[in-house]
């Protein structure tokens, strides 16, 4: 096989390849002023690896559910925006700040990890949550990104809202308000169906629960909100009262012939959890979607994957799953549990009744999620909700859905002045050195103290 034999070097080729390298030259210049340009276009705030944590401040806004705000304050200025679940107190996250404090905020999941031990179900998952919330808020502005983009890519350009509809005791009227819910745009309803409804009616109830004659009552105030929205729009329903699985079962196999879209915490008697809308008696649930065609969903105060949906996830236990960001661990532990579900089979639809601040949040996760029913919304009777915020289009529920942003963050700033006409408790964004020092902690020495050291002497030492 004969050799490949390379060509001599000579004077006369070296010079030529001398010139054609050097006709590259404005090449490479161009290219590396183009590359940096771009990294210079990307906003630091200065330094981020020298970004701290100096200060964490609340608010509470006074409406059908208390709005507990928070905001995390920084060394250079970039503050982060954050909610408590809706009717919690915002010392669920002020307790946490100093274990922040001095931190760099763009860690976000070390100084998740840090304060995950004091979240548990119902609202006391809502100071880690506004957290997670306002930490991702800096973070967004401090890269110049929205906070969907920080989580995974967009599925979506707007979400879906449902639109639920408290109770009202005359089927006519109920049926009238849900009309005029889907006159505004909506296109995914919820009602409740509660003892309120037929507690004036002898024998509709047997300590809260209701008789074959009650249920046949609730089927009535289904029917009307059915032919009032029509039978193909996507109907739930919640609050049915202290029902034990055999009653819920009794329920579901009743509404079965109305096709609702879920019916929501049936099980209020034998949870096992905290409350009929935390359970952890995955079992008895289990035996619930088995027994009907009903979809269930269950889950809007529970807290964090592996403490809360996991079990009922794995042993295909529910319908739906069916967290509140606000307690379910905020953004990065809301898309854990929708993206777990959905490998499973198991949707997602995300329980809302806060602010705007939070409602933004959860309208960001929702973004990311491959599958996601709807976002549901409990401020559609409330004038100045929208008025709370700033930034992005207004109303911010348009046609039933709400349009994610593109703005850096979470895409929103407050409006002082009409947050400031709606407080529930003065002060606004006050100081809050009350929380400066350790109130909550796990494991911590105090310091040194006297004791015998091992050869009997007295000291004073750690």
């Amino acid at each position: 096989m004969p050799c490949h034999q390379h060509p001599t070097l000579t004077r006369r080729g070296l010079l030529r390849r001398a010139a054609a390298l050097a006709a590259f030259g404005p090449l490479f210049k161009s290219t590396a002023k183009a590359s940096g340009s771009q990294t210079g276009s990307v906003n630091r705030y200065s330094a981020p690896s020298q970004l701290r944590i100096t200060d964490i401040r609340a608010c509470r806004v006074a409406s059908n559910y208390d709005y507990p705000i928070i905001k995390i304050y920084t060394s250079q200025d970039v503050y982060g925006l954050g909610e408590v679940r809706d009717a919690g107190v915002e010392g669920l996250a002020l307790v946490l700040k100093p274990h922040l404090v001095g931190r760099n905020p763009l860690d976000i999941e070390p100084n998740l990890d840090r304060i995950r031990k004091f979240a548990n179900h119902r609202r006391t998952g809502g100071g880690y949550s506004a957290i997670d919330i306002a930490l991702h808020d800096i973070a967004g502005k401090v890269y110049g990104v929205p906070v969907w983009r920080l989580i995974g890519s967009k599925y979506r350009d707007r979400v879906r809202i449902y639109c639920d509809t408290d109770e009202s005791e005359d089927p006519k009227v109920y049926a009238e308000r849900m009309r005029k819910r889907k006159e505004k745009g909506f296109t995914f309803f919820k009602m409740d169906i509660g003892p309120r409804l037929i507690a004036k009616i002898p024998g509709a109830l047997i300590g809260g629960v209701a008789t074959e004659k009650g249920l046949k009552l609730y089927c009535e105030f289904i029917q009307a909100v059915r032919d009032a929205i029509g039978w193909d729009q996507p109907l739930a329903a919640d609050h049915f009262g202290p029902l034990t699985l055999n009653d819920s079962i009794r329920y579901a196999r009743a509404f079965e012939p109305y096709s609702l879209a879920w019916a929501e915490d049936m099980i209020q008697v034998g949870h096992l959890g905290q409350g009929g809308d935390a359970p952890l008696n995955w079992r008895a649930y289990k035996t619930l979607c088995d027994s009907t065609v009903t979809p269930i969903a269950t889950g809007e105060s529970l807290f964090g994957l592996e403490e809360g949906f996991k079990a009922f996830i794995d042993n295909q236990a529910i319908d739906i799953v069916h967290p509140d960001p606000l307690t379910a661990g905020g953004i990065r532990e809301t898309k854990r549990i929708a993206d777990y579900a959905v490998m499973h089979g198991v949707q997602t639809a995300l329980h809302f009744a806060g602010s705007p601040v939070g409602c933004m949040a959860c309208v960001h996760v929702a973004a990311t999620l491959k599958e996601v029913l709807a976002l549901e919304n409990h401020a559609v009777d409330i004038p100045w909700w929208d008025d709370l915020v700033n930034g992005v289009p207004k109303p911010i529920i348009q046609r039933g859905y709400i349009q994610v942003p593109e703005t850096v963050g979470l895409g929103i700033e407050l409006n002082d002045e009409v947050v400031k006409q709606h407080l529930r408790v003065p002060g606004y964004f006050e100081p809050t050195p009350q929380f400066d020092k350790f109130i909550i902690d796990d494991f911590r020495r105090g310091g040194p103290y006297p004791h015998l050291d091992e050869h009997g002497k007295l000291v004073i030492d750690w």
